[in-house]
C-alpha cells in the first residue's frame, strides 16, 4: 500500500483525461486514493485544508488590490480639481486618500474574500480536484474547514476597519478638510456637493466661479441657532471677504427661507432680495474634542454611550442603531458571502474560471442594494434597525447554506441563465474598461 500524501493534481489528472464521462475513471485509482486517506487520516485531511487555504490568498490580494486601485479611480476628478483649482499640495492629498482607505476596505475586503472563493473552489471544480477528493471520501463539508478559517480572518480584518480605523479615519478626513478650510473658503464650497465642514451648517453650491467669486443654485442648512433650522435657497449669490480675516460673508439673491422654530413650534417663510450668512472660520476648531462629532467618526464604546443615555430625535436614534448594527453586519458578510460562493463554485463546473469575478461581484452588488434598501428603510422607521441592517446577511447566508446542502447530496441547483449571461456581460465590460 502506498504511503506518501494525497496529491490532488494526480487524483484530477485521471478524471479531467476522460471528461466526457467522470463515472469511468478507473476503480483502482479511486480505492489507492481513498486509502491513502484512510491510512493516514486527518494527516491527509490536513494536506488538503493547507492546500485549499493557500489557493485562496494569491486570488483575494489581487482582488483586494484591483478592487481598491478602482475605487480609488473614483476620487481622481475631485484631486485633480483640489490641486489645480485650490492649489492643494501634494502630501496634503496624499493624507486624504490615506484617510479614504478604511471606507473602500471596508466593502472591498467582503469582495475580495467572495471573489477569491468563488475563483479557487471553480477552478478547481473545473479541473476536477474537488471530484477527486469526492472520490477519496471526503464531502463537501469537509473541504469547508479552510473556507470559514478564510472568512473568519477576513471578518476579523473588516470588524478592525469597522471598529477602528473607520471613525479615525472619518474625524481625520472632517478635521483636515476644516484645516483646509481655513486657508481658504473656497475649499468649502466644493461644486455639486453636500458641504458639511463648518459645524451645523450645510452648504450646496451647483456651480461656483472662483475667480469672480460668484455662485449659483445654492442651498444652506443653518443649524447654529439652537432650537432652529433654517433653510435657505436662491438661484445666486456671492462670495465676499476682506483681506487679512477669516470671516466670510454669503449674499444670496432673489431666494427664500423656511424656518422652523421647533422650542415655539412655529414655521416662517420669508422671500428676500439680499440675505447675507456671515461664516466665521476661526470659529473652526483643528481639536477633534471641539467639533461635535457623527456618529460614523466615534468609537463603538462612544456609540453605545450616546444610545443608552437617551437620544430623543427619533431619526437620530435610528441613525445610530444602524451605524451600530452596520459596524458588525458588514464584516459578517464575509462568512454568508463566503459560504455562497464556496456553494456556487461546487456545482459551477461549466464556468469559467474568470466568470468567478463578475459572479462574486453581481453578489456583492445584490448584498450592497439589499443593504442600502435596509439602510432607506430603517431611516424611515418602516421596521427596526437590526432588521435592515442583517436581512442582506440573513438572506445571502441562507442560500449559502441551502446550496450547499443541495451540493453535499449531488442534488445541485442549475444556475438560472440569465445570472450566467449577466455575469458574462459584467466581465466584459470591465475588461473593455480596464
Amino acid at each position: 500500500m502506498p504511503g506518501g500524501p494525497v496529491s490532488l493534481s494526480s487524483a484530477s489528472g485521471c478524471i479531467s483525461s476522460q471528461k466526457q464521462d467522470k463515472e469511468q475513471c478507473s476503480y483502482r485509482t479511486r480505492l489507492r486514493i481513498t486509502q491513502k486517506i484512510v491510512l493516514f487520516g486527518v494527516k491527509s485531511i490536513n494536506i488538503v485544508n493547507k492546500y485549499i487555504f493557500r489557493e485562496l490568498i494569491f486570488p483575494f490580494l489581487n482582488s483586494l488590490f484591483f478592487l481598491t486601485f478602482v475605487f480609488l479611480m473614483t476620487r481622481i476628478p475631485e484631486i485633480a480639481n483640489m490641486v489645480m483649482n485650490y492649489n492643494v499640495q501634494i502630501s496634503s492629498i496624499l493624507i486624504m486618500i490615506v484617510f479614504t482607505l478604511p471606507r473602500f476596505l471596508e466593502f472591498t475586503i467582503p469582495m475580495s474574500v467572495t471573489i477569491s472563493i468563488l475563483l479557487t473552489i471553480m477552478r478547481m471544480s473545473g479541473e476536477n480536484e474537488i471530484l477527486a477528493l469526492k472520490a477519496a471520501g471526503l464531502s463537501l463539508y469537509k473541504l469547508l474547514p479552510p473556507v470559514l478559517v478564510f472568512c473568519f480572518l477576513g471578518m476579523i480584518l473588516t470588524l478592525w476597519m469597522t471598529l477602528v480605523a473607520l471613525p479615525w479615519a472619518n474625524l481625520s478626513i472632517r478635521l483636515k478638510n476644516i484645516e483646509l478650510a481655513r486657508s481658504g473658503i473656497d475649499m468649502v464650497l466644493q461644486e455639486r456637493q453636500f458641504n458639511s465642514q463648518i459645524d451645523n451648517l450645510m452648504i450646496y453650491v451647483s456651480h461656483a466661479d472662483i475667480n469672480n467669486h460668484t455662485l449659483k443654485d445654492i442651498l444652506i442648512e443653518d443649524r447654529r441657532t439652537k432650537g432652529v433650522v433654517s433653510i435657505s435657497a436662491a438661484p445666486s449669490g456671492k462670495l465676499i471677504h476682506k483681506k487679512n480675516s477669516l470671516v466670510y460673508t454669503l449674499r444670496l439673491y432673489n431666494g427664500i427661507i423656511n424656518q422652523v422654530n421647533f422650542e415655539q413650534g412655529s414655521v416662517n417663510n420669508i422671500q428676500f432680495e439680499n440675505y447675507d450668512i456671515t461664516i466665521d472660520l476661526t470659529a473652526m476648531g483643528s481639536d477633534g474634542d471641539k467639533i461635535t462629532k457623527q456618529f460614523d467618526e466615534i468609537t463603538l464604546i462612544e456609540l453605545i454611550r450616546r444610545i443608552r443615555t437617551g437620544i430623543k430625535n427619533k431619526a437620530s436614534l435610528n441613525e445610530a442603531l444602524m451605524e451600530l448594527n452596520e459596524k458588525f453586519s458588514v464584516p459578517f458578510a464575509c462568512l454568508s458571502l463566503g459560504l455562497l460562493a464556496f456553494s456556487l463554485g461546487t456545482q459551477s463546473t461549466s464556468l469559467k474560471r474568470s466568470s468567478g469575478f463578475s459572479m462574486g461581484m453581481i453578489f456583492f452588488l445584490l448584498y450592497y442594494f439589499l443593504l442600502a434598501a435596509g439602510w432607506s428603510a430603517g431611516e424611515t422607521g418602516a421596521y427596526p434597525p437590526f432588521i435592515g441592517m442583517w436581512m442582506p446577511n440573513i438572506v445571502l447566508g441562507s442560500a449559502g447554506i441551502y446550496l450547499l446542502i443541495r451540493n453535499a447530496k449531488d442534488k445541485p441547483v442549475k444556475m438560472p441563465q440569465f445570472v450566467v449571461n449577466h455575469a458574462s456581460a459584467l466581465k466584459q465590460r470591465l475588461l473593455r474598461s480596464v
